[in-house]
């Protein structure tokens, strides 16, 4: 397992979250994708999250438009 923390913006607030995850690297739209589940995975609309087929960069936007920006991933 490999230990990752995550620096990041959510509604302008500093927030940090530790995640412990099988993979040996954790890009930028990957981290976002476990934060956006972290803060919107009980939502009743699940169209807020991104699709399965969703690029990195629909990933990275989507997370922007709720609220979760300057992700930093720190292994």
């Amino acid at each position: 397992m490999h230990t990752y923390r995550l620096e990041y913006l959510f509604n302008g607030e500093p927030r940090s979250h530790v995640f412990e995850l099988k993979q040996p690297q954790l890009a930028d739209h990957e981290a976002a994708m476990h934060l956006l589940e972290l803060h919107l995975g009980d939502a009743e609309n699940s169209l807020i999250m991104p699709t399965a087929d969703s690029t990195a960069q629909e990933i990275l936007k989507q997370a922007e438009q709720v609220g979760i920006t300057r992700i930093e991933v720190i292994a």
